[in-house]
C-alpha cells in the first residue's frame, strides 16, 4: 500500500508568487528590473489598452509513486475583440508536468467568448499517464484499503454555445475519452471489485447544453447568476464493457455583493451517470481543487454526485483578496446510500491582471475525520477561482 501523505506534491509549485514571471503583452517602459516587477505586481492601475496577460507558474514536487515532478502551469487572458467593450475575457490554460519515473500530465484548455458574446466555446485536449488511488465505491470506503492504480487517459472535447436570447445560450458538445488502467498491487481491492471496464475503454459523448449567465465578470464574479445543464449520450461503438448510457450535469451559481469589497458566493452541482453499461471510468469523483476541497479527488466515487459550497470573499486591495469557504457533498447510487461530508477552509488570492480580474488562488482545506484515520485535508495553488 502507498501512503497518501506522500501525495502532497505538486502544490509545492515554486511560485512563492515568485513574483512569478508575470508578462504583460504590452512591454513596460520601466528601465530598472526591480521597479518593473514591483510596478507590475502592486500597481492598482488597469491597462487602458485592454491587452492580454500571460502568467507562468513553475512546478516542482515529489511523491513516492511518481518520484521528482517538474513542469509549468501557464495562463493567457485576452479579448478576442478589444474594441468590443461588452465582450467577456477569454482564457487559454496550458499545464504540463513530467516525473523522474517517466509519467506525464498535459492539459490544454480554452474558454472563448466572441464579439458581442454571441458564441461561447470551450475546448480541451488532455493526455495523462499518472497513478491514482482507488478506495472502493460509495461513501464508506476506508483509507486502509488504498490501492495504487496506473492510469492513462487521452481526451478531446469541444463545446459550442450560441446566444439565442439576452444572457441565454444553447449549445452542442462532443467529447472522446480513451482510458487504460492497471492495478499495481495484485492483491489490491481494485482487482477484486466487481466493476466493468477495469482494464480501460473508450467513450464518445454527444450532447446538448443550456446556459443562463448574467455574471458581471467571468474571472472574479461579484454579482449575478449562472445556471448550466448538460445532457450527453454515449452510444455503444466498441466493446460490450464500454459506456453506453447518459451523463447529466447541472451547475448553479449565485453571487451577492454584501459590500463594495465583500461578496457572498454559492454553488450547487449535480452529476449523474446511468445506462445499460456503466464502467468504472464513467463514475463520478468527490474531491479536488474546485468542489469539496480538502478531499483527495476520487476518495469517494459512485454513479451520482451531489454537492454544494458557499464562499465569502473580501477583496481588501485591488491586487489581493482573502476567502473562507464551506461545503457539503456526497456520492451515491442504488447500491450505496448517500452520506454527506463537510468541507471547509480558506485562503489568499493575488490578482495578476486587474483588467481581466485573473488571479492565483492559494488555499488550505479540511474534510472529515473518519474513526481511526487522520483528518482529510489538502493544500491548493491554482490559477483562477474555484467557481
Amino acid at each position: 500500500m502507498q501512503n497518501q501523505d506522500h501525495k502532497k506534491v505538486i502544490n509545492i509549485l515554486v511560485s512563492v508568487l515568485l513574483l512569478v514571471f508575470i508578462t504583460d503583452t504590452q512591454t513596460l517602459r520601466a528601465q530598472n528590473p526591480v521597479k518593473k516587477i514591483v510596478k507590475q505586481v502592486f500597481s492598482t492601475e488597469k491597462d487602458s489598452t485592454r491587452s492580454g496577460v500571460f502568467m507562468i507558474l513553475p512546478a516542482l514536487g515529489y511523491a513516492q509513486e511518481t518520484g521528482v515532478e517538474y513542469g509549468v502551469a501557464s495562463n493567457y487572458n485576452f479579448y478576442l475583440n478589444k474594441k468590443d467593450s461588452s465582450i467577456r475575457s477569454s482564457n487559454i490554460l496550458l499545464m504540463g508536468t513530467y516525473t523522474s519515473k517517466k509519467q506525464s500530465n498535459i492539459k490544454l484548455q480554452a474558454d472563448l467568448w466572441t464579439t458581442n458574446n454571441d458564441y461561447h466555446i470551450i475546448s480541451e485536449i488532455r493526455y495523462r499517464d499518472w497513478p491514482s488511488n482507488f478506495y472502493g465505491i460509495g461513501m464508506d470506503t476506508k483509507k486502509a484499503d488504498e490501492d495504487l492504480i496506473s492510469q492513462k487517459l487521452f481526451r478531446a472535447k469541444i463545446e459550442v454555445e450560441k446566444k439565442i436570447a439576452p444572457k441565454y445560450y444553447t449549445g452542442i458538445n462532443l467529447q472522446y475519452d480513451y482510458f487504460k488502467f492497471r492495478d499495481k498491487e495484485t492483491d489490491g481491492i481494485f482487482n477484486e471489485a466487481p466493476l466493468l471496464g477495469k482494464a480501460g475503454g473508450q467513450q464518445l459523448l454527444v450532447g446538448i447544453s443550456q446556459l443562463y449567465d448574467n455574471r458581471n465578470n467571468v474571472s472574479y464574479t461579484t454579482k449575478g447568476y449562472y445556471a448550466r445543464a448538460k445532457l450527453a449520450y454515449a452510444p455503444k461503438l466498441w466493446t460490450k464493457e464500454d459506456f453506453e448510457g447518459v451523463n447529466f450535469d447541472a451547475d448553479l451559481r449565485v453571487f451577492f455583493p454584501l459590500h463594495q469589497k465583500v461578496t457572498l458566493a454559492g454553488q450547487a452541482i449535480y452529476r449523474s451517470t446511468f445506462g445499460k453499461t456503466v464502467p468504472y471510468y464513467a463514475y463520478r469523483d468527490l474531491g479536488g481543487d474546485m468542489m469539496m476541497r480538502g478531499y483527495y479527488i476520487g476518495r469517494y466515487k459512485d454513479k451520482n454526485y451531489l454537492a454544494s459550497q458557499a464562499e465569502l470573499r473580501y477583496r481588501f486591495h485591488p491586487r489581493f483578496a482573502i476567502a473562507g469557504f464551506t461545503g457539503l457533498g456526497s456520492v451515491f447510487s442504488k447500491e450505496y446510500q448517500a452520506r454527506f461530508v463537510p468541507s471547509y477552509g480558506g485562503g489568499l488570492r493575488y490578482f495578476f491582471s486587474l483588467e481581466h480580474s485573473s488571479n492565483i488562488r492559494l488555499e488550505y482545506a479540511y474534510g472529515e475525520q473518519r474513526p481511526g484515520e487522520k483528518r482529510q485535508s489538502g493544500f491548493y495553488l491554482s490559477l483562477s477561482e474555484a467557481f
